[in-house]
């Protein structure tokens, strides 16, 4: 074989330079370890070759690049140094070596074998040229040929060693055709692997080229380029950054990695997308600073609402508690009174007060329990419920939260919502608030939730959850003050109105409040003022005038007609017409009672829409008035012969409640007795067959309904006399009121002239009864009063 070798020891340098000046004849060994630089006879094998020199090449290096032709094999006979021209050298005695002559059938069977063998082999080993096996047909010497071939293989030193020691040519062969055996196996397995590698590189590269051309399409579509990547890519970061609770992190890495293997203009990506989207904006960690000064706080609600002081007590103690401790275990504030008082007002003052976010839900008319707690994500469109809605808008997790109107909330066959509301407003389980759309634990406990309720028309289990803080209405002076301070510079402002343009009297206000409204709250004290700032501005505007000054002598001209009456003491005693107090959503009302007498067989008639409860009061004062009527100038005989007719004007109006029993006393004395009833006493309270007089609620507007109404005395249950505390000075001292304890106490102050008892006797009873009329006798004229 004809092969290049490099050559870099200086004794081999010298040995060659010694052959190319003699016959060129060089004998070449392999080392028993290659890397021994100086190696003797012990280092060296003893079969080798020896070679001619066919060309020399020194490179700049100092190597040297020799071509070398192999010429027949050789034994190492003895190994010495010599000094040559060039230094140093090795010189080896040899003995040449001639290959058996071998020759026969199997030999050639061999032959034939290994060709073929060698075949597949080139055709594996990839070092190998395509037509490395042509020749090899050629070839009759069987030495020559195992020794062609095993120039060829891939094998050890070592092997190849034996190859070159091995005189026979068959056992050659066979050495040869076992090394391209092992070696096939070993290229078969390659060839397997390199394969697999070359399917994968293609699978891989069809799915490159697939999504550069859906990116393209896409672009084309109007999308920009990489923006699926670019929004995955984001989510991963959020989903990174936020501090997330380890439920959430979980979930969000499990959607992430749905969306990552979906296609992006499926529909359950975009379900995904819209679900990370909600979980990612929600205020993880994020907490507005809260104010701890309760001086400040105190400040605030003063500044915004004017009066209301024990509700600004409790808020103030509230926030001194929250701020000593940083807790929000206490119960939810549930701010309940009439409209118009200012409860919404009051919680954004709150939110004002602490630092905190506010957020208002309206609960009106939810119906839906999923508008609480969110729908399950099978469902198509479904979203977060109004908690978790409004908390990501909030942008922090401890919001003021303000559920408006939660008397308000319905109940139907998709679920009742106030019983969804008791996971939210117990302050022990919302800690761990499940929404159905996230399907994760959301902490609520840092949130503050204040409810607003006209009225405590709630469930027992969600009332218990709330502490009840009741606003009940303003008195006038209250009122006078409120608009002086806030609602006129309001509506100025609103109508663009100029400083001196408009100008509300003292006395002029005072007037608008009795004359045109009667409310608990100031809502349609602000219409009514708005009312006079719109009529101004018209004259200002056409020139009539360049301001206004409205006063209780031209008030009409702005606000048109007088609504109400303000006062009864004008109006005459009435027999009969009793002024009783009721309590309404809206605050207190004056409540008119009406009795007269008729020809009958003694029956009690009731009209005006009264309720059940109210009913029976009715039955319970007759049969009272029945059992007494001798204690009160009545001869019982009457009852034989006269029935009579309960009536409470505006019959459109339902009434009801357990307030009205000594208002119903009253009027049937005064009927049956012809003595009239006080003008300017009003009462309120339930009487008992015995004549006690029970308690009631509702005793602040009811007060306040009598003060608008200009009654000058009011008749309370003696047990209501402890309420009195809690009610203003000014209203106090408006009113003349008189606890009683028994319905003989209210007969005395609310009648013009005190009752005589008569004697009656069960002779004066047969007595009546036998003068009186058959019953198909035509009836004597009622009574003139």
């Amino acid at each position: 074989m004809v092969v290049p070798l490099f050559v870099g020891r200086e004794k081999s340098v010298a040995a060659l330079e010694a052959a190319m000046t003699g016959d060129k004849d060089i004998f070449l060994l392999a080392q028993l370890d290659p890397g021994c630089d100086d190696p003797d006879r012990d280092d060296l094998y003893d079969t080798g070759v020896i070679a001619r020199v066919l060309q020399l090449l020194k490179l700049p290096d100092g190597t040297v690049r020799v071509l070398v032709e192999g010429q027949q094999r050789a034994q190492l006979q003895s190994l010495r140094t010599e000094q040559g021209a060039s230094g140093e050298m090795l010189v080896a005695q040899v003995e040449a070596v001639e290959p058996a002559e071998t020759e026969g059938a199997e030999v050639s069977a061999m032959m034939r074998s290994v060709v073929d063998q060698f075949g597949e082999y080139a055709k594996l080993n990839k070092k190998l040229s395509q037509d490395a096996g042509e020749q090899l047909g050629d070839i009759e010497d069987a030495s020559k040929l195992a020794d062609t071939i095993a120039a060829q293989l891939s094998a050890k030193v070592s092997d190849k060693q034996s190859l070159l020691t091995e005189i026979d040519a068959l056992k050659r062969l066979e050495m040869v055709f076992s090394f391209m055996e092992g070696e096939l196996g070993v290229l078969q397995v390659e060839r397997k692997i390199r394969g697999r590698v070359k399917r994968q590189m293609e699978k891989t590269q069809r799915e490159y080229y697939l999504n550069e051309q859906l990116k393209a399409i896409q672009s084309e579509l109007g999308g920009g380029e990489g923006d699926e990547a670019n929004e995955i890519a984001e989510l991963a970061e959020k989903i990174e950054k936020l501090k997330l609770s380890k439920e959430a992190r979980a979930k969000a890495t499990a959607e992430l990695k749905k969306l990552k293997s979906m296609q992006p203009m499926s529909a359950e990506a975009t379900v995904i997308r819209n679900y990370l989207d909600v979980l990612l904006g929600l205020p993880w960690g994020k907490k507005s600073k809260l104010k701890k000064d309760i001086a400040a706080a105190q400040a605030v609600l003063d500044d915004d609402h004017y009066a209301l002081e024990k509700v600004k007590d409790r808020i103030v103690e509230y926030l001194a508690v929250q701020a000593r401790t940083n807790k929000l275990k206490g119960p939810i504030l549930c701010l309940v009174g009439p409209p118009g008082v200012g409860k919404t007002s009051l919680g954004k003052s709150i939110a004002k007060a602490t630092g905190r976010q506010f957020i208002r839900q309206s609960l009106g008319g939810v119906r839906d329990e999923a508008e609480i707690r969110g729908h399950r994500r099978t469902y198509i469109g479904s979203l977060p419920g109004k908690i978790v809605t409004n908390l990501r808008k909030s942008g922090a997790s401890n919001p003021l939260f303000l559920l408006d109107e939660i008397d308000k909330l319905g109940q139907d066959f998709r679920g009742d919502p106030a019983s969804a509301l008791l996971e939210v407003l117990d302050p022990e389980q919302n800690a761990k608030f499940q929404d159905h759309y996230l399907e994760l634990d959301i902490d609520l406990s840092d949130v503050m939730f204040v409810c607003t309720a006209n009225s405590l028309n709630l469930p027992q289990p969600l009332l218990d959850r709330m502490e009840i803080i009741r606003l009940e209405g303003y008195t006038e002076d209250e009122k006078v003050e409120i608009a002086t301070r806030h609602l006129i510079a309001k509506q100025i402002e609103a109508h663009g109105l100029k400083k001196g343009e408009f100008t509300l009297t003292e006395e002029g206000l005072r007037d608008l409040i009795r004359y045109y409204t009667r409310e608990a709250g100031v809502r349609t004290l602000e219409r009514e003022i708005a009312k006079l700032a719109r009529k101004s501005l018209r004259q200002i505007l056409e020139g009539k005038v360049t301001g206004v000054t409205v006063t209780p002598e031209n008030l009409g001209d702005f606000a048109g007609v007088r609504k109400y009456r303000h006062g009864m003491s004008d109006d005459e005693h009435q027999v009969g017409a009793v002024t009783g107090l009721a309590w309404t959503e809206v605050g207190g009302e004056l409540l008119t009672i009406e009795s007269v007498t008729v020809p009958g067989k003694g029956a009690a008639r009731t009209t005006g829409k009264l309720g059940e409860v109210m009913t029976e009061s009715v039955q319970a004062a007759y049969s009272f008035v029945k059992a007494r009527s001798p204690a009160y100038g009545i001869k019982p005989s009457i009852f034989a012969r006269k029935d009579i007719h309960i009536h409470l004007p505006e019959g459109a109006v339902p009434k009801d409640g357990p307030s009205a029993g000594i208002g119903m006393v009253t009027s049937i004395v005064s009927t049956l007795t012809g003595i009239p009833v006080r003008a300017d006493v009003a009462m309120t309270g339930e009487v008992t067959l015995r004549g006690r007089v029970l308690p009631i609620g509702g005793l602040k507007e009811k007060l306040l309904a009598a003060l608008r109404g200009g009654i000058t005395t009011v008749l309370i249950p003696e047990e209501n006399k402890k309420d009195l505390a809690e009610i203003p000075a000014n209203v106090k001292e408006g009113l003349d009121i008189i606890p009683v304890s028994h319905v003989d106490e209210v007969l005395a102050r609310a009648l013009t002239q005190p009752l005589e008892a008569i004697e009656w006797t069960e002779a004066d009873e047969l007595a009546s009864q036998s003068a009186a009329p058959p019953a198909n006798a035509p009836s004597a004229s009622p009574t003139a009063h």
